[in-house]
């Protein structure tokens, strides 16, 4: 980070701040300085992350666009890669919605049914009762 500045530098900056700010207010503006470079650093490496994921975004569907093109036969194997990359995607996102399994949708039936029932109890009870 100080590539061009050396502990002379930083020693003069040091003088300079303790001498300007004085010994009360210098470590909570050495403080709320680091803490800005620590923003700083984290908003560019959040911007280069995305930056990254948009050219990753970007090369996959100039290959799909490639392999559309091929017929999807005979590609290269970086096409191929993409290809899977894509379905492994795709199936990740697929996954949230797929139905269980048919016996755990079994066991959780009669609850519902109860709950039902019980609900249509309660009201068939609340009816019997005069309004007002």
């Amino acid at each position: 980070m100080f590539d061009g500045i050396g502990f002379m530098e930083l020693l003069l900056i040091g003088i300079l701040g303790l001498v300007v700010l004085g010994p009360e207010r210098l470590p909570t503006a050495v403080r709320s300085i680091s803490s800005w470079i620590r923003a700083m650093k984290k908003m560019a490496n959040s911007v280069k992350d995305e930056l990254e994921q948009e050219l990753k975004i970007e090369q996959l569907h100039s290959d799909l666009k490639n392999a559309e093109s091929q017929g999807l036969k005979n590609l290269s194997p970086e096409l191929q890669d993409s290809i899977d990359q894509l379905k492994e995607a795709a199936q990740s996102v697929n996954r949230p919605y797929q139905v269980e399994d048919v016996p755990a949708a079994k066991d959780t039936t009669p609850a519902k049914e109860t709950s039902t029932t019980e609900t249509s109890s309660t009201t068939s009870a609340n009816s019997d009762k005069p309004n007002g």
